[in-house]
C-alpha cells in the first residue's frame, strides 16, 4: 500500500525522529522532567510540538495556494538538498561530543532557575491556594510547569529545521498524513525525553543522527525532485 496518505505519514514520521532525537527541545523535555513532576512536563511538551506540527502542517497546505504548484514542489526539493547537505556538513566537520547539546540546555536551565526561584517561592503560597480550588486535571494546564515546559519547546522549534521540513512535506505531501506521521513522532520523541532521556541523550551519538538525518533529507530531494508536480 503506497497511498498518499501513508506516504506522507511514513516521511514526517521519519523525519520527525531523526530530525527531534537529541535536539535541543528533546534536551529541554529531558532536564525539566529532571526538575519537575513529569506529567506537567510531558503535557506541556506535548501540547506544544502538537501545536506547532499543526501549523506547520497548514503553512505547507496553504503554501500552493500563495505560490503556484510549480513553485512550492521546487522550493521544497531545495528545502530538501538545503537541509540535507547542511546536516552532512555539520556531521562530518563538528565534533563529536554526544553530550555537547545536552549540558548546554542544562546550564542555560540552570540560570534560569536560580533567576526565578525567588519569585517562585514568593507565589508557592498563593499557587498552593490555587490548586486547592482547581481539579488535578485542569492543575496541570494551569501550572507553572505547563506553561514553561510549552513556551521553551514552542519557541525552541519555531523556525528549526524540523518545522520548515514539515511545511515543506505538507506542500508537498497529503497534509493529513504529515500530520498524523508529524504528531506521532513527536510523541515518540518526547515520552522517550520524559521517561529516560537523560541516559538515552548520553548513548546517543549526535553526529551519527545527523549524519542520517542528513541523508535522509537528501533522499526526500532526490524523490522530490524526480516526483512530477
Amino acid at each position: 500500500m503506497n497511498s498518499p496518505l501513508v506516504q506522507g505519514f511514513t516521511k514526517s514520521l521519519a523525519m520527525t525522529m531523526l530530525s527531534e532525537v537529541g535536539d535541543r527541545t528533546f534536551c529541554v523535555a529531558t532536564i525539566l522532567a529532571m526538575q519537575y513532576p513529569r506529567k506537567s512536563v510531558f503535557l506541556g511538551c506535548l501540547v506544544s510540538v502538537t501545536a506547532m506540527t499543526v501549523i506547520s502542517a497548514l503553512l505547507g497546505w496553504a503554501a500552493p495556494n500563495l505560490l503556484s504548484k510549480e513553485w512550492s514542489h521546487h522550493v521544497t526539493t531545495f528545502l530538501f538538498f538545503l537541509f540535507g547537505l547542511r546536516s552532512l556538513w555539520e556531521g562530518f566537520t563538528e565534533d563529536d561530543d554526544d553530550n555537547e547539546e545536552l549540558e548546554e540546555v542544562e546550564k542555560e536551565l540552570e540560570k534560569d532557575l536560580k533567576a526565578s526561584s525567588e519569585k517562585s517561592k514568593a507565589a508557592s503560597k498563593a499557587d498552593d491556594n490555587l490548586k486547592k480550588k482547581q481539579k488535578p486535571f485542569l492543575t496541570n494546564f494551569l501550572s507553572p510547569v505547563f506553561l514553561k515546559a510549552f513556551s521553551l519547546t514552542f519557541f525552541g522549534e519555531w523556525g528549526d529545521k524540523s518545522q520548515l521540513a514539515t511545511i515543506g512535506l505538507a506542500a508537498d505531501e497529503d497534509t493529513l498524513g504529515v500530520v498524523l506521521g508529524g504528531i506521532v513522532g513527536q510523541v515518540l520523541c518526547t515520552v522517550a525525553a520524559v521517561i529516560g532521556g537523560k541516559s538515552l541523550a548520553s548513548k546517543i551519538s549526535e553526529r551519527l543522527v545527523t549524519l542520517l538525518g542528513g541523508f535522509l533529507f537528501l533522499v526526500f530531494g532526490v524523490q522530490s525532485l524526480l516526483s512530477p508536480f
